[in-house]
């Protein structure tokens, strides 16, 4: 049984809740499997926001578009995502479509970009997690995508390696482009959002100054360069 989130009435409480997953600490950092981690900390800078650890999550409040919304990373592993998600889905959200779930996908290829409402896990344990604690698996996704492995390597091992330098442009390409995909769903819906994305493949041309963040269609109105998304991974040790 779904478990209902308590509705709030207040216009200064977070409409939106936009949370990426991964994995705590410098072990896993700069692994594929962190890439919703990343794409939440790029959004949160590009917003002018600062996380501040809150519980179970890491969390700063941003308005966008005229909607509020909350940014979160939990503190708990992979695994244990749900624990930490659902209080505050339950406090916040007015349905699954009040969530935001920003995470990596085997199945999609390095870089590109892809939206999807509700589904299964594809072995994803954040995403086990999350439908166990919140009882519903309609909740929205954004995926960057990491490629199958190689032939032979574990994909339980695969998502838990470091990023290699040769991958690394498109991985922090498609870590950009979730942080717009998420911007262009606060100004233009998730349906419409997802129809352009997924149509474009999503993936995103580079602007005349190396912007990654245009969406499909657009000519300009990136909001964070290629060479930030640089900067914020070289920091990240």
């Amino acid at each position: 049984m779904s478990r209902s989130p308590r509705k709030r009435r207040s216009n200064s409480r977070p409409k939106l809740l936009v949370v990426g997953l991964g994995n705590p600490g410098r072990r896993y950092g700069r692994t594929f499997h962190n890439a919703g981690f990343s794409a939440v900390d790029l959004l949160a800078r590009s917003l002018g926001i600062r996380l501040v650890a809150e519980g179970e999550l890491e969390r700063g409040v941003a308005n966008a578009f005229g909607v509020t919304i909350l940014l979160a990373r939990p503190r708990t592993f992979m695994n244990c995502s749900g624990l930490a998600v659902a209080p505050v889905y339950r406090d916040y959200a007015e349905s699954p479509d009040g969530l935001i779930v920003i995470h990596d996908d085997l199945d999609i290829p390095l870089g590109q970009v892809r939206l999807k409402r509700g589904g299964g896990t594809g072995g994803h344990n954040g995403l086990r997690s999350l439908l166990a604690e919140l009882g519903t698996p309609a909740f929205l996704r954004v995926r960057i995508g990491i490629g199958r492995p190689p032939e032979g390597v574990d994909p339980a091992d695969f998502v838990l390696s470091p990023v290699p330098e040769e991958a690394r442009d498109h991985f922090l390409g498609g870590v950009a482009s979730a942080g717009d995909a998420v911007r262009e769903i606060l100004r233009d819906g998730f349906d419409k959002a997802m129809t352009r994305w997924n149509a474009h493949k999503g993936t995103l041309p580079e602007g005349p100054e190396g912007n990654i963040l245009l969406a499909p269609g657009e000519k300009t109105g990136g909001s964070i360069s290629r060479k930030e998304a640089r900067k914020d991974d070289a920091e990240e040790v």
